[in-house]
């Protein structure tokens, strides 16, 4: 089955495939510009690698983004299941496999691979 996962956050979205035997790969983030340009890159995205299932990071610290999130994926126009996954502490794991290896940027590298985190988290669980 064909995974992707989103790690939405206010200023960019996080994207992660898995295409066939739990390889995991982070993709380019998506810029937000405002949510319906967000929504309309997520699903650009999903029908382009054909995603069968949508896996979205979710926060069990902060009840304001928990709203958010869910919002943002009301906004998608998901043929296909989804299902939340805990993504707690993901962003910071991902900051520190980063550092020393390239400079730290805000281009959504940090995001993407909170993303490669959380699918693979979810895969574990399987």
């Amino acid at each position: 089955m064909k995974l992707a996962c989103i790690d939405v956050g206010l200023k960019r979205i996080g994207l992660a495939i898995c295409l066939a035997s739990n390889i995991v790969t982070p993709q380019s983030a998506i810029l937000r510009k405002n949510r319906d340009q967000a929504a309309l890159d997520v699903n650009a995205f999903l029908k382009e690698w054909e995603i069968e299932k949508l896996i979205v990071g979710f926060p069990s610290a902060s009840e304001e983004m928990q709203r958010r999130i869910k919002h943002f994926v009301s906004l998608l126009e998901l043929t296909i299941p989804y299902e939340f996954c805990e993504e707690n502490m993901s962003s910071i794991e991902a900051k520190d496999i980063m550092k020393g290896n390239i400079k730290y940027k805000r281009d959504g590298r940090v995001d993407s691979l909170a993303a490669k985190i959380i699918l693979e988290r979810f895969l574990a669980k399987k």
